[in-house]
């Protein structure tokens, strides 16, 4: 519960704050090796000193047994062997009978300790140094051998020296680096926190930015020039972003407005007649004639609601397909067949020519070719062809509707799969048209990750050209 507690604040903690603790432990992670490494080469460099001198002593002590005559001579010769100890503090000697194990003379006490506990380790390894502590709590590093006097005899020896003052140097050491290391944590902490602030200016300044923006200000933009390089990306990012939402702040708010039209139309009409109707006595044909046009309207709003619902799905990525492998020649066949009679009344012949084959949704594929032949058969001249060809390659397959009619201007091209863009709005309005029906297209293009393209010559087709992926 408490670890939870405490991962909860540092979670929240400012990016300053957090990186000042991150910069800590790492320093404490740094230093605590540094320091550890500190000693180990403390400690290594006061044992080769050690070994210098233990290695000195004994080649001297070696030398002045050289000139003792003989084993008997050393207890009335202590003089010269004591001189060899004056000035060297810590320095204990000890001589033993090699073959009685006899003392021969000892200078201090600890140098009689020495005796025993270097005896085991002098007989396999007379040259190496041992450590070991005395019951004064002392260390004590001995270096054991053999020296031979003047009359060729050997004597055992033991040279002790006293590691007090290396045990000293190296607790002091410990010492001020544990009283000088959290000094000198904190005081980076604290450098890292002043320079995390520092740096995380420009942040602050976006975030003041991003904490002002609504849909109603949208035109705030965060100057990239000055800024570090990571934070001038954010910052071009954050103006992106906000150019996007401006944009679909904008649309949306036309997109209402124009929905809004759309339905004020149906409606008011539907309450003019009704109002109309209900203002003095009707007869029974003429009450039918009033419901039979509002159900006109009625008609035309569902379909306005449908095809605003199917819309709104698309932008949400709702649009669920069921793919199979669809026959776009037959598909426009049989969408010609079913508006042949509209075909007809105006004056139109639809032609379907051509073959392919994609992997799609055929219910949405018929309401694409449906939505197009229907806009080229409202817009051909008549009498006049619609022509439907179908063709595909090695990566896509193709539909394409091409009408003689009134040509769009190049600028208005991208315009006409826009919602409730009607480029001659009053013969679409009189016609039944929503201004929803190629922004539909392009929608259910979209879902099959097609496309749908229009070409329209002065005076040639108008031709849209949907893209479907084969595989």
């Amino acid at each position: 519960m408490i670890a939870d507690s405490w991962r909860t604040r540092f979670a929240e903690a400012s990016l300053a704050l957090r990186f000042a603790l991150a910069v800590g432990l790492f320093g404490l992670v740094v230093a605590g090796a540094a320091a550890a490494f500190g000693y180990w080469g403390l400690a290594r460099q006061l044992d080769a000193r050690l070994g210098a001198d233990l290695e000195g002593k004994r080649s001297l002590l070696r030398h002045v047994l050289s000139e003792v005559p003989g084993v008997a001579q050393i207890a009335a010769d202590t003089h010269r062997l004591g001189d060899l100890l004056i000035g060297h503090k810590g320095l204990h000697l000890a001589l033993i009978d090699q073959h009685t194990g006899r003392m021969l003379a000892s200078f201090s006490p600890a140098a009689v300790e020495s005796v025993a506990r270097v005896k085991e380790q002098a007989d396999h390894a007379p040259a190496a140094a041992t450590h070991w502590q005395g019951p004064d709590q002392r260390r004590y590093a001995s270096l054991a051998g053999l020296a031979a006097v003047g009359d060729g005899q050997s004597v055992r020896f033991v040279l002790s020296l006293d590691q007090d003052e290396d045990q000293q140097l190296l607790g002091g050491f410990v010492g001020a680096t544990v009283l000088t290391l959290p000094l000198l944590l904190a005081l980076v902490a604290l450098g890292a926190w002043a320079v995390a602030r520092t740096g995380l200016v420009p942040l602050n300044r976006l975030t003041a930015i991003a904490y002002h923006v609504t849909t109603h200000n949208l035109a705030q933009r965060i100057e990239p020039r000055g800024l570090p390089k990571e934070m001038r990306v954010l910052a071009e990012g954050f103006n992106a972003m906000l150019d996007r939402i401006d944009e679909g702040v904008n649309r949306l708010s036309e997109f209402s407005a124009d929905l809004a039209h759309e339905i004020r139309t149906p409606v008011a009409t539907l309450l003019g007649r009704t109002q109309v109707a209900l203002s003095r006595q009707r007869s029974v044909e003429q009450l039918h004639d009033v419901l039979a046009g509002n159900v006109e309207e009625l008609d035309r709003l569902t379909r306005l609601i449908a095809d605003m619902l199917f819309l709104a799905q698309a932008d949400q990525g709702g649009t669920a397909l069921r793919r199979s492998a669809v026959d776009l020649a037959l598909e426009s066949c049989r969408v010609a067949e079913f508006l042949s009679a509209v075909a007809e009344e105006r004056g139109v012949i639809v032609e379907v020519s051509g073959s392919a084959t994609a992997q799609a949704d055929k219910i949405l594929v018929q309401r694409a070719i449906t939505n197009l032949l229907t806009n080229a058969i409202r817009h051909a001249n008549a009498p006049g062809v619609v022509a439907v060809a179908l063709h595909q390659d090695a990566a896509n397959a193709y539909v394409a509707v091409s009408n003689f009619g009134a040509n769009i201007p190049p600028h208005q091209l991208a315009r006409v799969f826009e919602r409730f863009v009607r480029l001659d709005a009053a013969r679409a309005s009189s016609q039944g048209g929503t201004g929803l029906g190629l922004p539909i297209v392009k929608s259910i293009m979209q879902a099959h990750g097609g496309s749908v393209q229009v070409t329209s010559e002065s005076a040639g087709p108008t031709t849209f050209i949907l893209r479907f992926g084969i595989q």
